[in-house]
């Protein structure tokens, strides 16, 4: 992975991400995911309100590819992780894990674009976005 374009956020597993079996149910982990990729922006200096009033630009999810390989448990403490793998010109290409233990629970691809606040037509990224993202290696 591209060390420079990577972020962790740690998240503890509470029970209302759990199922009656005390598994973290599946949909839970692109919550965890999106609040990684959120914190991600904060670490760079954006922020979703931010976007929207200066720059009139949301970021959708075109795709998402998720693999699960192993089941998180309640009180487990995950690392959530975001790495740039590909910066087009509205369109982020990220990778993200989920860990335990520096053991891989899940991981996707995640397709994010870059669109008009109002139109929600895509857009470029703005150029001080893109500079703080920097080209992959």
């Amino acid at each position: 992975m591209l060390t420079h374009h990577h972020f962790s956020l740690p998240l503890r597993v509470y029970y209302q991400d759990t199922d009656a079996g005390g598994v973290v149910y599946h949909s839970i982990y692109l919550n965890f995911m999106e609040r990684a990729r959120y914190e991600w922006l904060r670490e760079l200096g954006f922020n979703a309100n931010t976007l929207i009033a200066e720059s009139k630009v949301l970021f959708m999810i075109r795709s998402i590819d998720i693999e699960y390989l192993k089941p998180a448990v309640l009180d487990d403490l995950l690392n959530i992780t975001v790495s740039v793998l590909e910066v087009g010109r509205s369109r982020i290409t990220l990778f993200q894990e989920v860990l335990c233990n520096r053991i891989k629970l899940a991981n996707a691809t995640i397709h994010v674009v870059c669109v008009d606040a109002e139109k929600l037509r895509p857009v470029s990224i703005p150029a001080s976005l893109r500079e703080k993202i920097g080209k992959p290696a």
